[in-house]
């Protein structure tokens, strides 16, 4: 399950995608989680996914 906090959903996505994942798709496939619901949280506190670094900034 992952947090419903968007500044933590934010803290754990990035831990996540720097430790484990290559991607945000294998992450969110890995962890059954929709990529779009993930992308318009962080997205709604101004953050979007750079693929080149493999992290929300």
């Amino acid at each position: 399950m992952l947090p419903q906090d968007p500044y933590m959903l934010l803290s754990f996505i990035n831990m996540k995608l720097r430790d484990a994942y290559p991607s945000l798709a294998a992450l969110c496939d890995d962890l059954d989680a929709d990529e779009e619901a993930v992308r318009a949280a962080l997205s709604a506190i101004g953050y979007t996914y750079s693929p080149e670094q493999n992290r929300f900034i």
